[in-house]
């Protein structure tokens, strides 16, 4: 059985960093999911990708892994870079621009 330890990115319709600093412990599939003839409805017989723990640092959710002998793979965070510029979308209606604010 395999885990995945990541830190979660942050939700694509905001911009704030909520539920971004915890890390998450999730199994990975051991089995392939079936299509229900019947219903159409996606299964599967692996309860263990239902699974998915949070953890307060990186070091806590190793330490865990190896304690239960889980054998894991560590996904480092790509972090956001700080490239946003002065003013942010309200400059675009200021009073005091160089230009003329166009479509």
């Amino acid at each position: 059985m395999r885990a995945r330890i990541y830190q979660p990115a942050r939700n694509a319709m905001q911009s704030g960093q909520g539920k971004t600093k915890h890390w998450m412990l999730d199994y990975a599939p051991a089995s392939s999911r079936d299509i229900d003839p019947l219903m159409g409805w996606t299964s599967s017989s692996d309860t263990q990708t239902q699974v998915r723990m949070s953890f307060e640092s990186k070091e806590k959710a190793i330490a865990y892994a190896e304690q239960h002998g889980i054998d894991y793979v560590v996904q480092e965070p790509h972090n956001r870079a700080h490239n946003v510029r002065a003013g942010g979308y309200g400059e675009n209606f200021a009073t005091n621009r160089r230009a003329p604010w166009t479509h």
